[in-house]
């Protein structure tokens, strides 16, 4: 009997191995929100990491959170670093990119609960007086990463905070 659970338990554990092994190489997560607002109000939102507080998701969840600000004041170079509680972990963010007032490239690096980068990118389409603004998440998928992705999506993990932080940015920037 103990063999056939020791067998069993073998059989399992490879199955999700190879599962992991055919899981993508990158990742993507995607969100917009159209904000009755100019791309010249939203922007300085974004490149701003002093105004993340106004609609972060994460900024909430640790008041007690350490914030660093370095580099530029704002805009290219500006870096943000955080640490805090289970709930934010560790990181630090750059923007590496921008193209005033359409588009913010941050490069993204996780040191806490688990390490990794990503690049996040922030796109405003403008058509009349609505602003669509877009927040893609990507990067490379690590052997933990993969195994992670056989249980659980990483578009349903991070979409509800990226839905979340984008209905609080439209709060702002329509006032």
């Amino acid at each position: 009997m103990f063999k056939k659970i020791i067998i069993g338990l073998a059989v399992v554990i490879v199955i999700v191995l190879a599962l992991a092994f055919m899981q993508p190489a990158t990742y993507s997560v995607t969100r917009s929100v159209a904000i009755k607002a100019p791309p010249e109000r939203i922007q300085p939102l974004i490149s701003d990491f002093h105004n993340w507080q106004l609609w972060s998701p994460w900024e909430k969840l640790d008041p007690a959170m350490k914030r660093t600000f370095s580099g530029a004041p704002k805009d290219l170079g500006a870096i943000y670093a955080w640490d805090g509680n289970k709930d934010v972990g560790s990181g630090r963010m750059e923007i590496i990119g921008l193209t005033p007032p359409t588009k913010v490239g941050i490069k993204l690096d996780f040191y806490t609960p688990m390490a990794s980068s990503a690049m996040t990118d922030f796109v405003l389409d403008t058509k009349g007086e609505m602003t669509t603004v877009t927040w893609t998440m990507s990067g490379n998928s690590d052997f933990m990463t993969k195994l992670m992705g056989v249980f659980f999506s990483m578009d349903r993990m991070i979409g509800p905070d990226f839905e979340s932080g984008l209905s609080q940015m439209k709060a702002v920037a329509e006032k």
